[in-house]
């Protein structure tokens, strides 16, 4: 068992970890999310490396922090879920200063804002954008503009051909492409 992963457990509470492939992950509440992260820090995880979200649909947005120790080999994953509804974390920046660059990415990929970075301007989107482009329910409009080469059907002889698909991540109701 991770030495991280248990000091964590044990500040929080609330907290469940979970074993599997790869450094133990341990969940927090979102409202202990700094908590979780201060504890890790004092158990002696100095090394921050990533700071992420996923679309957990529908609980929310799950977010993740790479954590260890760099001279113990110890890894830890912190992660917490933001409900859809708030859409709204603690910053970690109070605790690791170099989850700002993280947190500005994931608050324009995913639209979750953490409150604390001053700092949340877009990095390569328009700040005119008002969407979230990693979020399940994002509509990638160039899938619904062009043909999608997964749109021919092969099976299309003279014979009767398969029923019509659209390609992934374009609502069943958009409009053809070209019409």
């Amino acid at each position: 068992m991770s030495t991280l992963a248990s000091a964590v457990a044990a500040a929080v509470a609330g907290a469940t970890m979970h074993e599997g492939f790869g450094p133990v992950t341990v969940d927090v509440p979102r409202e202990r999310w700094r908590d979780g992260l201060a504890a890790a820090q004092t158990a002696g995880a100095t090394f921050f490396d990533l700071l992420t979200a996923y679309d957990d649909a529908p609980a929310g947005l799950a977010v993740v922090v790479h954590l260890a120790t760099p001279h113990l080999r110890d890894h830890l994953l912190v992660r917490t879920v933001v409900p859809d509804a708030i859409r709204e974390l603690d910053t970690a920046t109070g605790v690791y200063r170099g989850a700002a660059w993280h947190e500005r990415e994931t608050h324009e990929m995913f639209g979750i804002d953490f409150v604390g970075n001053a700092r949340l301007d877009p990095l390569l989107l328009g700040a005119d954008l008002g969407a979230a482009p990693l979020r399940k329910d994002f509509v990638l409009a160039a899938r619904a503009a062009r043909a999608w080469p997964g749109e021919k059907d092969p099976s299309d002889q003279g014979g009767r051909p398969r029923r019509r698909t659209v390609p992934p991540g374009v609502p069943t109701d958009w409009p053809e492409a070209g019409s």
